[in-house]
């Protein structure tokens, strides 16, 4: 009886899966952050007429901290190489973006930053996903 042992190739463009999931992580974090500013200091944020913002301060805060839990955990899958983390990775950062996209009117710099990181973490998961899968 014959054994084939398939060995995958690590190269180096696992570096970032790996900075896909860290960053991951830190945009959750900084969702957790607004989220929690926009609920229990609302003071923080003004909200400028006639933009688009569907819910209340208070209400957007609330999304940004529960997809900040959810992107976060995420990225730690993701840095683990768990391959159903890359494909909730790649729905969650979307959906973090255009979460982002309406809350700019509120907080412009901040979310612009956050839409660069999504942007970044996107190419990662998408282009280089399969260098950290787990066999």
């Amino acid at each position: 009886m014959t054994y084939h042992h398939h060995t995958r190739e690590v190269t180096g463009w696992v570096g970032w899966i790996w900075f896909g999931g860290m960053m991951m992580v830190l945009a959750g974090l900084f969702n957790i952050i607004t989220g929690l500013a926009a609920v229990f200091a609302n003071r923080v944020y003004v909200q400028a007429p006639n933009r688009l913002l569907l819910l209340d301060v208070t209400g957007w805060g609330w999304l940004h901290l529960v997809l900040g839990v959810l992107v976060l955990a995420t990225g730690v899958a993701v840095t683990a190489g768990q391959t159903w983390a890359r494909v909730a990775g790649v729905v969650l950062v979307m959906l973090n973006a255009l979460t982002q996209l309406t809350w700019i009117a509120v907080n412009p710099w901040w979310s612009l930053a956050v839409i660069a990181i999504d942007v970044l973490v996107l190419y990662a998961l998408i282009v280089h996903g399969r260098e950290a899968r787990l066999d």
